[in-house]
C-alpha cells in the first residue's frame, strides 16, 4: 500500500512540474511574439476589431510635431495609414499618416487588448495596399493633381505634388481653392519624406 501511495506522489508531481513547465513555455512564447508586433501590426488590428465589432472607436493620435486628432484607421500600407478625420468638420476629412510621423496612439481598453490578440489566418499574405510603401501613394495623389495640405515637422504647406521622388516630394505651392497653373504657382518646395507628419485631402 505504502509503495501504491509513493507512486501516486510521484506522478502528481510529475504532472505538476510538467504543467508548470508549459505554463513557462506558453507564457514565453507569448513574450515573444507581443515583442515582435510592429505599430503598424497593431492599428490594423484596431482597424480590423473595429470592423468586425460595427463600432468604431476612434484612435487619438499624436504627430511629431505636436498635433493630436481623433481618426478612425481605414487602409493599411506598408509604412502609413489613411483615415478619416473625426470632428472637424461635418464634411468627412481624409488624410494620410506616415508612420515615422507618429509619436504616440490614446487607445481605450478595447482597443488596447485588439491590438493585442493573435492574429488570424491568411495574415502571412499582405494584401496589396500592405505592401505599397508611402511614396507609391503620393505618386498616386500627384497623378490625380488633387490639391492638399501637407503638414510637416516645421510646419504646413498647400499645394499640388507635382513630382514624387524616393524619399522627397515637389510641391507646386498656391492659394488654397486655386486650380494649379503655371500663373498660379507661388514657388516649387522639394519636401523630404522625413520631415512629413500628415497629408490632409
Amino acid at each position: 500500500m505504502r509503495w501504491d501511495k509513493l507512486f501516486d506522489d510521484l506522478e502528481s508531481q510529475l504532472e505538476q512540474e510538467l504543467s508548470a513547465e508549459e505554463v513557462d513555455i506558453e507564457a514565453e512564447e507569448e513574450r515573444l511574439r507581443l515583442g515582435r508586433l510592429t505599430v503598424r501590426e497593431r492599428v490594423t488590428a484596431i482597424r480590423d476589431a473595429g470592423v468586425a465589432g460595427g463600432e468604431r472607436t476612434p484612435v487619438g493620435v499624436t504627430f511629431l510635431d505636436g498635433m493630436r486628432l481623433q481618426v478612425h484607421p481605414v487602409t493599411i500600407g506598408r509604412d502609413w495609414f489613411s483615415a478619416d478625420i473625426v470632428g472637424e468638420t461635418e464634411r468627412r476629412t481624409q488624410c494620410i499618416v506616415p508612420l515615422a510621423g507618429v509619436v504616440g496612439l490614446s487607445l481605450t481598453g478595447a482597443q488596447v487588448t485588439a491590438s493585442l490578440a493573435p492574429r488570424g489566418a491568411g495574415v502571412d499574405h499582405p494584401s496589396l495596399p500592405e505592401r505599397l510603401g508611402l511614396p507609391f501613394v503620393l505618386r498616386d495623389l500627384c497623378r490625380r493633381r488633387r490639391a492638399l495640405d501637407l503638414v510637416l515637422i516645421s510646419g504646413r504647406l498647400h499645394g499640388t505634388i507635382d513630382r514624387v521622388g524616393r524619399d522627397h516630394v515637389d510641391l507646386a505651392i498656391h492659394e488654397r481653392g486655386v486650380v494649379r497653373r503655371e500663373s498660379a504657382v507661388q514657388e516649387t518646395r522639394l519636401v523630404p519624406l522625413a520631415g512629413l507628419v500628415l497629408v490632409r485631402l
